[in-house]
């Protein structure tokens, strides 16, 4: 197969394949998205070569140019093996993979953290007045005996209470620090009777490890900790700063704690003075016969906005044409019927992750992989494609701006005229677009119904009808953004080009930990031959984590765990996040400390941070 050399970041050259473009799994990895809200789109996996800017099959995946036949749309990096520390990392893969005395005390280390209580709640109080916030002092307590290494070296600063922040500080303070994100909370149980083990008993069945924060995210907590525990036990010592970051609101949005942490460890490392932020997010998982990693480099906007009709009170017997709950029906139903058309584009997440899945999937259909590559130079194509991925409501959500109306109230009696109704619509703002749009569409969207009804009409603060624009005021329409939700798309980060060098990084990280960990420990549940490789596809977040607050600190921001959505039958939904039983195998949280070890020793190394 014709191949072209590049060379990468870290000065070594590699060879990749020809050019393809992808497209079908998306569609069978839509479940997994929508359950764990981690959906991914693969970007051209190019790295931050030297070469890259001039590499067409970089360039072209976004939609600059139309590409060529012999480009490669879906490049990937080489696996990045620690090198100084070479025989730490082979002693820490076997023992990580295959000392059950070690797996024992793994086990014992997240069902104790399992069976402590860190629910958060809408509406909590402040931290000083709310007493539902003490159920973290007993965590804190438990992390502080279960890992007395960590708390022996590391400094910890509790911000805001508590919100952790551990500094591993490193020999070379020249070089910036990488930073890993957890949460500490965790959501309500929801109706215990339907879980199969106690949500916060912590059992372990032999193969599982079952209760709420299993997966999301204590096991994130709780493996970057072991990771560290585990190599301070081997006496490694740091050049590159290692900083653990772990909020305890992240559920209710991370205002108080992920609000704090981040202009905290700004303040003492600056604006871009962090190398990289992982936090948690897609893992990876076996689609059309190939095994496929999912980072996230992008995530969607947010706002709730609340619609309120108030009109004049009176006694149901003489009602006027139409209550105040009538016409919010009206609008409501005028938000359903005017949807905004999804249109995928060569420069959004799900093209890419098309791109990366026609390159490199082993089973996906030919004609289907044929309609994929012509998308990348046919407009036509692009729309055949286009009709193909919208099939699957997830794959359609995550591209376009979506509307939920969640939350609706109104009237007091059956007798009584309603003076007050309003209601909550959640959306969900696309990459190419911004919150003032969305204000603005959806102004435009009510203001004839609100002249129908005589109505005045306030907009985001803005007046928009007046009492002598509607003649006889019947009442007011107000439309605002709800408690300050609004947040715009996140910044992409960057896996072309010469900004690219965290995603080559923890692309390379990826792979060398996936092959180590396949020679360490054979997983026949997910499906796992020694030899077999992962590829590497950039993929777009569908809903909001903590790094929402760190985006002045890095530009290299990735939401990945790397969860073996493999071994756990494909899917978070089947693994009970935000739902009843969830759970997770012991040996995808044994590999998910081993992930974090490695990312720890060749960050250690790296040059391309």
């Amino acid at each position: 197969m014709p191949s072209t050399q590049l060379r990468d970041v870290e000065g070594k050259t590699w060879r990749v394949p020809r050019r393809g473009n992808v497209v079908k799994t998306l569609l069978l990895s839509a479940t997994a998205c929508l359950a764990t809200l981690y959906c991914v789109t693969v970007l051209d996996t190019g790295d931050a070569l030297h070469h890259a800017r001039t590499s067409r099959g970089i360039s072209r995946i976004f939609g600059r140019a139309e590409p060529e036949a012999t480009t490669d749309n879906c490049p990937q990096p080489p696996a990045i093996r620690p090198t100084k520390h070479a025989d730490l990392w082979a002693n820490l893969s076997a023992h990580i993979g295959t000392d059950m005395v070690f797996r024992q005390h793994a086990i014992e280390w997240l069902s104790g953290a399992i069976q402590i209580q860190t629910e958060t709640f809408d509406g909590m109080g402040p931290i000083d007045e709310d007493p539902r916030w003490k159920v973290f002092e007993p965590f804190h307590e438990y992390l502080l005996n279960t890992f007395p290494l960590v708390h022996a070296s590391l400094k910890l600063t509790k911000v805001n209470t508590y919100g952790l922040l551990y500094e591993w500080v490193g020999s070379d303070t020249s070089l910036k620090p990488i930073l890993f994100l957890a949460h500490q909370d965790v959501v309500p149980a929801g109706n215990v009777s339907q879980w199969t083990h106690p949500p916060y008993s912590g059992h372990y069945d032999g193969q599982l490890i079952w209760g709420r924060g299993s997966l999301d995210d204590k096991a994130g907590v709780i493996g970057t900790l072991a990771a560290v525990e585990t190599l301070l036990q081997n006496n490694f010592s740091p050049t590159r700063t290692v900083l653990l970051s772990f909020g305890f609101d992240e559920e209710i949005s991370g205002f108080l704690s992920a609000g704090t942490l981040a202009p905290f460890i700004k303040e003492i490392y600056g604006k871009n003075g962090v190398a990289m932020v992982i936090d948690e997010g897609p893992g990876f998982s076996r689609e059309l016969g190939t095994w496929l990693a999912t980072p996230g480099v992008a995530e969607k906007g947010f706002m709730n906005v609340k619609l309120e009709i108030r009109t004049p009170g009176g006694h149901a017997s003489v009602p006027p044409p139409h209550t105040s709950i009538g016409m919010l029906a009206a609008l409501l139903v005028k938000f359903e019927d005017s949807p905004v058309k999804a249109e995928l584009s060569r420069d959004h997440p799900v093209y890419w992750t098309l791109q990366c899945k026609a390159e490199h999937a082993k089973e996906i259909p030919d004609d289907l992989r044929n309609t994929i590559k012509q998308a990348a130079h046919s407009d036509q194509s692009l729309r055949d494609l286009e009709s193909i991925v919208f099939q699957s409501r997830v794959e359609e959500s995550i591209v376009g701006l979506t509307q939920a109306i969640d939350v609706i109230q109104g009237g007091v009696k059956a007798n009584v005229l309603p003076e007050q109704a309003w209601a909550v619509i959640n959306h969900r703002v696309p990459i190419s677009d911004s919150v003032s749009s969305l204000k603005e569409r959806n102004t435009n969207l009510v203001v004839d119904l609100a002249k129908r009804f005589n109505l005045t009409f306030t907009s985001f603060g803005q007046e928009i009808l007046s009492e002598a624009d509607v003649g006889t005021p019947k009442g007011s329409l107000i439309m605002e953004d709800l408690d300050n939700s609004a947040l715009e798309p996140a910044p992409i980060t960057p896996i072309s080009g010469l900004e690219a060098g965290g995603f080559v990084f923890l692309s390379g990280t990826i792979k060398g930990a996936f092959e180590a960990w396949s020679k360490a420990y054979h997983s026949n549940e997910g499906f796992r031959g020694e030899d077999e490789e992962i590829i590497i596809a950039p993929s777009m977040m569908s809903a909001n984590t903590d790094t929402r607050w760190y985006w002045d600190l890095s530009k290299n921001i990735f939401r990945y765990n790397h969860v073996n959505q493999g071994a756990n039958n494909g899917t978070a939904l089947s693994s009970g996040i935000h739902t009843v039983n969830e759970r997770v195998a012991a040996e995808t949280y044994l590999e998910m400390i081993h992930f974090f070890a490695t990312l720890i020793l060749n960050a250690d190394e790296s040059t391309s941070l």
